[in-house]
């Protein structure tokens, strides 16, 4: 062996060593709150039609190709989560299901029908029965709490104003916030991972039965990260929402996910339970999940 050869095994057997430790954590995670999501959803795959469709998508601008060939399915009460490397496409999913985006060849279907066929008012009540929570929570600054939650349901519905209180001290309640501290505050005054909650109850205000999220964890602390996971499982568990997930965190992935969706090169390489996912073979699979 020479010289070049001795240096090159011991990196090898390191990288080896450092791999087994990171896909046996996750296996670990599995065994843990990731088991619940997926006993919550055993059997569900065949019974009845999927609530989202994704099928064959391809969407470029341009030349620059975004989406290609992409497939995906949700059935109720499903939390698909879309992961991969940063500008694979993940966030163009969601606006693809919210119909925000058209693709230029392709199907998406929500229960059944194919929205990118619909008029741009007819799309709009398609997506009044999906909830979006985004990246930054996206809540407006100058509104307090109550009047973030209760913005969908003025624009959206003819509740009165004691049904509205009602609904949004119910949804804040479910989001497991301190309603009448919170109610009156502006969102400047509250942390992340508030400001997250808040978010999502907005995304439930109007009974939503599909919640979409862009990166829900993003840029919180590890039990801030873990409070929101448990959120979306108990959206799933509770209320049997059909969710789909753009995430980075894997450990939250495989907690909260039935189903992982891996967008790589433009394409959807892998989609599986996170078992599936973490037993894979493929090298591409190995490195991705070995690379965190």
């Amino acid at each position: 062996m020479s010289d070049d050869e001795k240096k090159v095994v011991p990196q090898r057997r390191e990288a080896e060593k450092r791999e087994a430790e990171v896909r046996g954590a996750i296996r670990e995670e599995l065994s843990g709150d990731a088991s619940d999501a997926l006993i919550a959803h055993a059997g569900k795959e065949d019974a009845g039609a999927p609530v989202i469709e994704v099928d064959r998508v391809h969407l470029a601008f341009d030349d620059n190709v975004i989406l290609d060939d992409v497939s995906l399915v949700a059935h109720q009460g499903e939390t698909i989560c879309v992961v991969g490397e940063s500008g694979t496409g993940k966030s163009t999913t969601l606006k693809l299901i919210l119909r925000l985006l058209v693709p230029d060849r392709g199907t998406v279907c929500i229960r059944g029908k194919d929205i990118t066929k619909l008029s741009f008012n007819d799309a709009l009540l398609v997506r009044q029965t999906m909830g979006m929570v985004f990246q930054g929570a996206a809540l407006f600054d100058s509104m307090t709490v109550f009047e973030n939650v209760a913005y969908p349901l003025r624009e959206h519905t003819k509740m009165s104003e004691d049904e509205i209180e009602e609904r949004v001290r119910q949804k804040l309640a479910f989001v497991d916030l301190d309603v009448d501290r919170v109610i009156d505050m502006s969102p400047a005054e509250l942390s992340g991972g508030m400001r997250k909650r808040v978010g999502i109850a907005r995304g439930m205000a109007n009974d939503a039965e599909i919640m979409l999220y862009d990166e829900p964890t993003s840029g919180l602390d590890p039990l801030t990260t873990a409070t929101i996971t448990r959120l979306i499982m108990k959206l799933q568990k509770e209320l049997k929402v059909t969710s789909v997930v753009v995430a980075h965190d894997i450990r939250s992935v495989f907690r909260m996910a039935t189903r992982v969706a891996l967008l790589h090169d433009r394409r959807i390489v892998f989609f599986g339970t996170p078992e599936e996912m973490t037993a894979s073979e493929d090298k591409y699979i190995r490195d991705f999940l070995g690379g965190l």
